[in-house]
């Protein structure tokens, strides 16, 4: 599998900076550090704010020339518990405004993504009231290792 586009989901305003929403876009600088991707891969974070990320993923996408197969849209997932992942091609989006944007705006439901992890263990709440919630450090531990684990899965993926 070839991904030409890496995009990252989050909002952009520092107040959201390492909050659960943002979680695409820590993972997409886990990749820049570790230097996970091939150099023909664009990684890149949405510019505007998570229910607008169509407009990015249009853009990029256009601007690669890149199909919706070859693009991988990572984003937080408050159906899957924190410590946990999922990569899934070809779905809805499962009330996630910002992939509900993409899939209208570049009118493909089958782009990969990565979907990780953010429900608090144990807790019952609706996401809006935890997904701005800014990330303690032992949650933090938590998704660097979830990071890790994911970057493997998608090295994985790549290379077969």
């Amino acid at each position: 599998m070839n991904f030409k586009v890496v995009l990252g989901l989050g909002n952009p305003d520092k107040k959201y900076k390492n909050t659960y929403h943002n979680v695409g876009h820590a993972m997409i600088d886990f990749l820049l550090n570790n230097d996970i991707f091939p150099q023909n891969t664009l990684l890149a974070k949405n510019e505007g704010f998570m229910n607008e990320s169509g407009n990015s993923a249009h853009l990029l996408t256009k601007k690669t020339g890149a199909t919706p197969e070859e693009l991988l849209v990572i984003h937080d997932d408050s159906d899957i518990a924190l410590g946990e992942f999922k990569l899934s091609q070809n779905r809805g989006a499962g009330g996630h405004k910002g992939v509900e944007d993409i899939i209208n705006r570049i009118g493909s439901k089958n782009f990969w993504r990565l979907r990780i992890g953010i429900r608090p263990m144990g807790e019952n709440l609706k996401a809006e009231d935890f997904v701005l919630n800014k990330i303690k450090k032992e949650q933090l531990l938590i998704l660097e290792k979830v990071f890790e684990k994911a970057a493997s899965t998608l090295l994985k993926t790549i290379l077969s």
